[in-house]
């Protein structure tokens, strides 16, 4: 990790859960991380808790379901931090309903949080590693149901936005061979975590007493994960990193 020490990163839902805990260690390591999420009170919260640390933490309020909001992002961050070597596409949703039953809206709201805002968000940041002649890192926190399709009624589009995370890390490592960067693209799918990942709904409640019921991983253990990649030599690219807890049943 040290030929990252005061360079800059970015991580989108890093106002609670996995965001938070990625963006915690990557202050720990030395980095500047930029925290984008909608809830600016909670990123200042971190900002505060984080003080004093090797790296530093810088809180931006942007909702990464507007293209807009997060083009600003990137061009304060450029302005004010410096530009971009790593991106963490952490941001992302579920509303547990079914397919039968389920709101458009809340199902579009997932779409732009958990597909369009993730592509938008590393187009920016490629943009200008490329422009700064950066051979920077993309991390995609995808999840198992970006592989199998858990046997469980409630996550109704929720496996097929990360299905599409799937095809778009391998899609994007296409891209950048084709044009020979050194830019590296991981996914790392996760099974169950101990995070805010239900948008609270009238089904929240049943669902969170189902699940407390199962193996689960802590956020800490998905940030440890993320310092693994990025501590990889720049010949080596992990391309898919897949973390279970003993004995889930997923």
């Amino acid at each position: 990790m040290n030929r990252w020490i005061g360079k800059v990163a970015v991580v989108t839902g890093a106002s609670a859960g996995i965001g938070l805990a990625i963006a915690e260690y990557l202050v720990d390591s030395g980095l500047k991380v930029v925290g984008l999420a909608r809830r600016k009170e909670k990123l200042e919260e971190l900002a505060q808790k984080l003080q004093g640390k090797q790296g530093r933490f810088y809180p931006f309020k942007a909702d990464i379901t507007k293209e807009t909001e997060i083009e600003n992002a990137f061009r304060w961050i450029t302005d004010n931090v410096g530009p971009v070597n790593i991106l963490v596409n952490n941001a992302g949703i579920g509303r547990p309903n079914g397919l039968l039953d389920g709101n458009a809206d809340h199902w579009e709201e997932i779409l732009r949080t958990n597909i369009l805002g993730l592509c938008v968000a590393t187009k920016e940041a490629v943009k200008i590693m490329r422009a700064n002649h950066i051979d920077g890192h993309v991390i995609h926190i995808n999840s198992i149901a970006g592989h199998n399709i858990p046997n469980y009624p409630d996550f109704n589009i929720y496996p097929a936005t990360k299905h599409a995370v799937t095809a778009l890390t391998e899609t994007l490592r296409r891209e950048l061979n084709s044009i020979d960067s050194k830019i590296k693209i991981t996914s790392i799918s996760p099974g169950l975590v101990r995070s805010e990942f239900f948008v609270a709904s009238e089904r929240t409640p049943e669902v969170l007493d189902t699940l407390k019921s199962m193996p689960i991983l802590e956020a800490e253990d998905i940030a440890a994960a993320v310092l693994y990649v990025l501590g990889t030599p720049p010949h080596v690219q992990v391309h898919e990193l897949i973390i279970k807890p003993v004995g889930e049943r997923f």
